[in-house]
């Protein structure tokens, strides 16, 4: 257990009038480009120290609130300030079981809730400080294989992505013995198999994967799992089996060869380089292409990333919705919610034409190859009768050269058929897909009401 630290002022509660944000930034973009090496970088611990200072004693921590895994970063951060890095481990630890993974990737609601994000929009830098202080504490073996008395009963968790994990971590400290079952050949999900190496490198899962397996977690790989055919001789189930189902875009010339769903290219490149080898006639490469990414989110981004790091010509994305507001401030969503405004990535500032309000029409091509693809610019106008805005035309049809299309307009919802009462489902497939960090908290929520039933 962590000592409450509530009765603990800050160290240096008036930091944030004196000292700055300062982000860590990124690799030089005409370095990071050729290769697959993780584009963040690091501050020096005196510098992150100060940087944990800003974390103001605001009296009522809306981080806190924003964070799905209920973080507390004020104090973690004031740990870190002051130099015990064990104890901000331990603090971090307590809610978040891989802070490894959301110092990595998550987008930081906590930091758009901080109180110095409303009053200056230089919120404390929650996000990186998360990451220092676990791979400090791996680095000096903080973190180390706990060994839980068993209690008798067994569950199975069925995919191996963030909520699985998250399941399984937590059902395994409450002395559960737990078999995960993964339908691919390492565990992970999407951080494994749709976040690119240049944000996610692959050793920080195998890493954690190591800890989980000491810690007494079996592992089973391979394993296609139905819901109609659950593996005998478990007390209890977890459903983590995410969104399998990307959206398509069923519209002509969708057979042309050149098409393809963002995870195909993603997921492939990561095994590429994991060591798999595939067919030249089965390779997803943008080498010398013209590639377009139809979808505007994180993952047509890292798309964008990935055809850079392949040698694309060229690359343009469009967006059906319209262009999001430049911030700081979204006036439809104020502080402390998350605003919606305009995101630019390090995949974005790689190089990369963006476009919104683009309605695709038609895929071109020739002998079976793609060859560009028909758009038109479109406008959303109030629907009289309420609901969703109706789009209308606006201007001609235009072609947009391409020989590469990523469709990266995110996952269908999984539909369940009636599940028995011994079976819980988390993450995206109960959701939709959502953060990683939601995922994560979705998985403790489980596994806690899997405890529950099965201690009745």
């Amino acid at each position: 257990m962590v000592p409450a630290n509530d009765s603990i002022s800050m160290g240096n509660p008036k930091a944030f009038l004196t000292v700055p944000r300062k982000e860590a930034g990124y690799r030089p973009i005409n370095d990071r480009i050729y290769d697959f090496g993780e584009v963040e970088q690091t501050l020096n611990s005196s510098d992150r120290r100060q940087q944990a200072s800003r974390c103001m004693d605001c009296g009522v921590p809306f981080c806190h609130w924003a964070c799905p895994l209920g973080n507390k970063p004020p104090e973690w951060n004031d740990a870190l300030y002051r130099g015990d890095w064990e104890m901000a481990y331990r603090l971090l630890n307590a809610t978040n079981p891989f802070p490894e993974f959301t110092g990595r990737i998550c987008p930081a609601l906590c930091e758009k809730a901080c109180i110095l994000n409303l009053t200056e929009h230089e919120p404390t830098t929650n996000r990186e400080d998360e990451v220092a202080i676990a791979e400090h504490a791996f680095k000096e073996n903080y973190v180390r294989a706990q060994q839980t008395e068993r209690n008798g009963h067994s569950v199975a968790v069925i995919g191996a992505g963030p909520a699985g994990l998250a399941a399984a971590n937590e059902l395994n400290h409450r002395g559960y013995s737990v078999t995960v079952y993964e339908a691919n050949e390492s565990a992970g999900g999407l951080l494994r198999y749709g976040i690119p190496n240049f944000k996610l490198n692959k050793s920080v899962i195998d890493r954690r994967i190591a800890l989980l397996e000491e810690e007494g977690i079996r592992f089973v790989y391979g394993e296609h799992i139905s819901t109609d055919a659950l593996p005998e001789g478990f007390e209890a189930y977890v459903l983590a089996t995410g969104t399998p189902d990307a959206r398509d875009l069923k519209i002509p010339g969708r057979e042309l060869k050149g098409i393809h769903l963002a995870l195909e290219m993603l997921a492939q490149q990561n095994r590429v380089l994991a060591g798999m080898e595939f067919a030249k006639e089965d390779l997803v490469n943008a080498r010398g292409k013209d590639v377009l990414v139809i979808g505007g989110g994180d993952t047509g981004s890292d798309c964008i990333g990935t055809a850079h790091r392949q040698g694309c010509r060229s690359v343009t994305q469009i967006e059906i919705m319209p262009r999001p507001v430049d911030g700081p401030e979204d006036p439809q969503n104020p502080w402390p919610n998350w605003p919606r405004t305009l995101k630019t990535t390090s995949s974005h500032e790689e190089g990369c034409v963006r476009r919104w309000n683009i309605n695709t029409l038609e895929f071109l091509g020739e002998d079976g190859k793609l060859t560009g693809v028909r758009v038109q610019e479109i406008a959303w106008q109030p629907n009289p009768d309420g609901g969703r805005p109706l789009m209308v035309e606006k201007g001609e049809p235009e072609i947009i050269k391409a020989d590469m299309v990523l469709l990266a307009m995110g996952f269908l919802k999984p539909q369940h058929p009636e599940l028995p009462s011994n079976v819980f489902v988390a993450g995206d497939a109960a959701s939709g897909a959502s953060l990683v960090v939601r995922a994560l908290a979705s998985g403790i929520k489980v596994a806690e009401a899997v405890d529950a039933f099965l201690s009745r």
